[in-house]
């Protein structure tokens, strides 16, 4: 078989990864349908199904397209990109909800610019590195790699958006660690990054109020039990009255006593481990290491630099998410409503996911193409 006939074939398809994707996309669903089965989101099952069927075919169309071209297309892709989180922030452009502007309104649907970002910015770091050729990093290319992903972390904290702009940063982390950057210039950065977000911290210009509260809040949540730190005191309940075995689908007294605040979105770990316990906790989060490793063993056998670079940033997003809102249900982590990959319900969120593991199953098949 011709090279160009391969790059059409889906044999080097990871099937064994998108098994365990559809898995925890059941799981998804099913813990939907139980956790808003006595409040006003019951039928969101139906919605996240869809948003996972159009997920899927997203991937596969995506898989398609030869990475190489997704690389030349990626300058494009960020303009847009940057001209849509401009739009947002545009009074009559950007659609308001609970005090923040972050979506564009396309007839009955609200499209979220912010996530998309995620892609885009995973396909110019890879390309921005990979032109590097993996040598040692000047202090000109990172200050242009900062630059890069920095212009869109500042367009979405302006929307306010911390969780997602926090999303960004191991894109680019990724990219510095496998483009070549040295230890010096890695304790530099560093220690320059947390100066600026200590003053960011006392400045009173860039973080609001209530994401300060947030952010303290986990630290000693009784103290302000009915306020900031109502949501981690109850997801703790939930997850503490889960046991080893769990209570049962739709019989945990936090979930259906509507206690637990969006128990299909944010803190649908928390809702899940109420109801599956200890033991299905733990299986939620083996399998969500077996996808990271899968990827990770993809990117070791990519065709080239490019290639690794993609998946990583994608491992890279994925696992700061999972690290950040698993953290966040049991009290480790503040509560910044990153959610769950694949769990949470969030159209923008799940056709993010689909189309970044779209991206990695492009690399791994073409991983013997010349």
């Amino acid at each position: 078989m011709s090279p160009r006939m391969r790059i059409f074939s889906f044999r080097e398809f990871d099937w064994a990864l998108l098994a365990m994707v559809l898995l925890l996309c059941t799981l998804s669903v099913l813990e939907i349908y139980s956790a808003t089965l006595h409040t006003k989101y019951v039928g969101f099952h139906t919605k996240q199904l869809l948003w996972i069927g159009g997920g899927l075919v997203a991937m596969f169309i995506f898989s398609k397209i030869d990475y190489h071209r997704l690389l030349d297309w990626a300058p494009w892709a960020y303009g847009v990109c940057l001209v849509g989180l401009a739009a947002v922030l545009v009074p009559g452009i950007g659609h308001k909800a609970l005090g923040a502007r972050r979506w564009i309104k396309a007839g009955p649907m609200l499209f979220q610019p912010s996530e998309w970002v995620k892609l885009v910015l995973v396909l110019i770091v890879a390309r921005y590195f990979a032109n590097l050729g993996g040598r040692g990093l000047t202090w000109k290319d990172i200050f242009k790699a900062f630059v890069l992903v920095g212009i869109p972390m500042l367009l979405v904290i302006k929307e306010p958006d911390l969780g997602t702009t926090l999303t960004y940063a191991p894109i680019l982390i990724a990219g510095l660690f496998f483009g070549g950057i040295n230890i010096r210039q890695t304790v530099i950065i560093s220690t320059a990054c947390l100066v600026l977000v200590a003053g960011a911290w006392t400045s009173g210009k860039i973080l609001k109020p209530y994401q300060k509260a947030r952010l303290t809040s986990f630290v000693n949540p009784s103290n302000d039990p009915r306020g900031a730190g109502y949501q981690l005191l109850q997801s703790e309940i939930a997850v503490g009255a889960g046991g080893v075995w769990g209570q049962g689908a739709a019989k945990g007294t936090q979930t259906q006593g509507n206690f637990l605040p969006i128990p299909h979105a944010d803190f649908i770990f928390a809702a899940f481990s109420e109801e599956h316990g200890f033991v299905g906790a733990l299986f939620v989060l083996l399998l969500y290491f077996s996808i990271l490793m899968r990827l990770i063993q993809n990117a070791q056998t990519a065709a080239d630099l490019s290639g690794s670079l993609i998946i990583m940033g994608v491992v890279a997003v994925l696992t700061f998410q999972i690290l950040v809102n698993v953290g966040m249900v049991i009290g480790f982590m503040p509560v910044t409503g990153i959610p769950l990959p694949l769990m949470s319900y969030g159209g923008s969120s799940v056709l993010f996911t689909f189309l970044a593991l779209g991206a990695a199953m492009n690399v791994r098949m073409r991983r013997f193409v010349n």
